[in-house]
């Protein structure tokens, strides 16, 4: 076995192999056996290809010494999540209706992961049709979280953040729609960015016009989410919303001097949410260093209050409009969970979907004219810590009780409905040494502004160089 660490970050993996400093196959090996270490115990990678794995890093070695160019990815592995298609691969969204299905062409983000020389050894686990922020299945399992798996890893790119902070991974793809790339980020102490609607331009998909799901990276540190846009960001006509950016735009370097930056802070949206103490503790601790970094900061947000309403209208919408085949032939394999949401899609009327339209209209222009008084927004990701990984979502907040399974989910789903960037980044951990993530909520369209101040609070505080216990438990293995 070579020397390579697994803990090394992506892009200077790709360097080292593009300068012949290490072969595609050593690094490949390594990330094998890593998984084969952890992924018993985890279950974050699923339908794994070790032949093919081995294989294509043997090409993409040969490759280099043609002298041909590569791509910024060449020979990094990596795992696509279980809810996009990877050509040649299963594409089972974790559903019973779906685990023979292979998928037959990339997705539109997949295709440019690959394109830059990565090689897809597998997937990642997620909730049935990534519905809801815990990771568990009928199909794959459970993902559990690797700093204690007695608790959750979140979703529903849960196996896509799990795999990357055990080093199975150096970084992974994950979607957002109501927290889906944060969360996971959040309780794995990872990073997640939920990008700007076409920030990723994501083909094929029903809702040509949607504003709710978005591709997004998951790595260990933002450069590395930098320097995954750089390749999956970029405009296409295949997307009418892509945005007329080029993705290598991403790989500027870092200004971190963040001195006179105007932040808002709240714990629980000007008393909206029900919000766990150690969670409250934890982002109060977070505003300080903020201010030792030379910003302004100042109590306040936004009035969110109409962004429930938005958030459950259009996602029942587009998961009805994107799941009605599948539902109508497989609902009795189906979690009820998935199911109650499905119905409330099919239930909608016309002017309740106008009216939510009229509201989320009403919620951009809100935020942009509070986004005049300050450059960022910071919450917390999760209202809760990661919970116990047998129970489906949590049922009460502070002794609030949850009405359905994603009620929970508030802190990060509200910002899902108007459109902006938000940035999962570490910020420490629980009494009993949970993971807690930090939300940095930018600007409109301002991707690369968050993922820079995420930087800047990432080198003050470098919560995530603490590796999960089971990292360190299977070093002798």
């Amino acid at each position: 076995m070579s020397n390579v660490d697994c803990f090394t970050s992506a892009r200077s993996l790709a360097k080292a192999i593009r300068k012949k400093e290490v072969s595609a196959l050593e690094v490949m090996k390594a990330h094998l056996n890593q998984i084969k270490k952890i992924n018993q115990d985890v279950n974050a990678i699923v339908s794994l290809d070790e032949e093919h794995a081995l294989k294509e890093a043997k090409k993409a070695d040969k490759i280099l010494v043609k002298g041909n160019d590569v791509g910024p990815f060449h020979g990094l592995p990596i795992a696509i999540k279980d809810t996009h298609n990877a050509k040649g691969f299963p594409m089972t969204s974790g559903s019973l209706a779906l685990r023979d299905n292979i998928a037959t062409e990339d997705d539109l983000h997949v295709q440019r992961i690959r394109e830059a020389g990565a090689i897809i050894i597998g997937k990642t686990n997620v909730p049935e049709f990534g519905a809801g922020a815990h990771t568990f299945n009928e199909v794959f399992g459970t993902t559990k979280n690797p700093y204690t798996l007695k608790h959750t890893a979140g979703g529903s790119s849960g196996g896509a953040a799990a795999a990357v902070a055990t080093g199975m991974l150096p970084f992974a793809d994950g979607s957002d729609m109501g927290g889906s790339c944060r969360f996971p980020a959040a309780f794995n102490n990872v990073v997640g960015l939920r990008t700007s609607p076409g920030r990723v331009p994501t083909y094929p998909k029903q809702a040509l016009f949607s504003t709710l799901l978005t591709q997004g990276p998951i790595t260990r540190d933002t450069e590395d989410a930098a320097f995954m846009l750089s390749v999956m960001a970029g405009p296409d006509d295949l997307s009418p919303i892509s945005i007329d950016q080029s993705g290598e735009d991403f790989l500027q370097p870092f200004n971190d001097d963040i001195r006179g930056l105007r932040v808002a802070w709240s714990a629980d949206l000007g008393g909206m949410l029900p919000v766990d103490s150690e969670v409250r503790a934890n982002i109060e601790q977070q505003v300080n260093i903020f201010k030792d970094l030379g910003c302004h900061v100042e109590e306040a947000c936004p009035d969110l209050s109409e962004a429930d309403e938005v958030f459950h209208v259009f996602r029942a919408w587009e998961m009805e409009m994107s799941n009605r085949e599948l539902v109508e032939r497989y609902q009795e394999v189906m979690k009820p969970s998935f199911i109650w949401n499905f119905n409330k899609g099919r239930e909608l009327t016309g002017p309740e979907i106008g009216t939510a339209e009229r509201l989320r209209n009403k919620l951009y222009h809100r935020m942009r004219i509070f986004f005049q008084d300050f450059d960022v927004l910071l919450l917390p990701v999760s209202q809760v810590p990661p919970f116990d990984v047998y129970q489906e979502y949590p049922t009460e907040i502070d002794g609030v009780k949850m009405e359905n399974y994603i009620d929970w989910m508030r802190s990060s789903y509200y910002i899902s409905a108007l459109g902006n960037p938000a940035l999962s980044v570490p910020s420490g951990f629980t009494a009993k040494g949970l993971p807690l993530g930090l939300q940095i909520v930018g600007q409109h369209r301002a991707d690369y502004e968050v993922l820079r101040i995420g930087h800047a609070y990432e080198k003050a505080t470098n919560y995530a160089k603490t590796r999960p216990s089971i990292v360190e438990s299977v070093k002798t293995k």
